[in-house]
């Protein structure tokens, strides 16, 4: 803030995360400092649709996805069906939330155990729970929908097949207005502790050169697909010698900062 030209005070009154979230203050604020963009950092506004649409409205720039890509990326049901779209192979899941803990049994049923269940709009490992077999489904099922709907204001789950100890792989993407779209290569994530990642290394030293190159182009895919425009990440799931798509991150990451060491953008 110090090196800034101009600072200002969002939130007065406010605990610092209501603050942080005052959508109509920073926008209050943009207009009364005549700032033509707003850039919402790394966390807190930076994939809320909300904000996105005030400054649509207000005639701000949003620094960031489309307001469609929030959307689509926001929710992980529809961000799976992008990418079977896409044709980006995906972990075997529901199609769609499944409405009843008997939809769910279903699913296991047909596909087998372990499975996951996991928040519609979940993110941050939280709303997600291991099934290792039938009998443990109903506490599963129940305890993500209360987590879910804790922390993200919903309680809708989906279901997947639960791949075991697989590497955790994400592609750093950039796109511009002009309909380019490249990949900076990959960042191996799979340091983690309760599906929260802990370290991060760029590039990921165990994967081949055919791996790296079959993901990063099924990343640019994806993204060339939904005529993505500015930062965001792909991730996925890397098992033996097949990959699955999990999820978009439709804003730059905490992480870029290692893309940009190994690459120098």
């Amino acid at each position: 803030r110090y090196k800034a030209d101009e600072a200002y005070l969002v939130g007065e009154g406010k605990k610092p995360i209501d603050a942080y979230l005052d959508i109509e203050g920073i926008i209050e604020i943009a207009k009364r400092s005549e700032a033509d963009a707003i850039h919402p950092g790394y966390g807190f506004l930076s994939e809320n649709i909300e904000l996105a649409k005030r400054c649509a409205e207000e005639d701000i720039m949003f620094i960031g996805p489309e307001i469609r890509h929030l959307d689509m990326f926001g929710d992980k049901v529809k961000a799976k069906e992008q990418a079977v779209l896409a044709g980006i192979p995906a972990v075997p899941g529901s199609d769609g939330p499944v409405a009843s803990l008997e939809e769910a049994a279903a699913f296991g049923s047909e596909h087998g155990y372990p499975l996951m269940v996991k928040a519609s709009l979940g993110g941050g490992g939280r709303g997600m729970r291991i099934v290792r077999n039938k009998g443990e489904l109903k506490e599963a099922y129940e305890r993500a929908k209360s987590e879910a709907k804790a922390a993200f204001g919903s309680d809708e789950v989906y279901v997947e097949k639960y791949i075991e100890n697989p590497k955790h792989i994400e592609v750093q993407i950039l796109g511009d207005r002009d309909g380019n779209i490249v990949h900076l290569f990959e960042r191996d994530c799979s340091v983690q502790r309760r599906h929260q990642k802990v370290v991060e290394t760029a590039p990921c030293v165990s994967l081949s050169d055919d791996m790296r190159e079959r993901i990063c182009g099924a990343a640019v895919q994806l993204m060339k697909h939904v005529g993505y425009l500015n930062a965001g990440t792909v991730e996925f799931l890397v098992k033996d010698d097949e990959f699955y798509f999990i999820e978009v991150n439709p804003r730059i990451q905490v992480e870029h900062t290692i893309t940009e060491m190994i690459t120098g953008i």
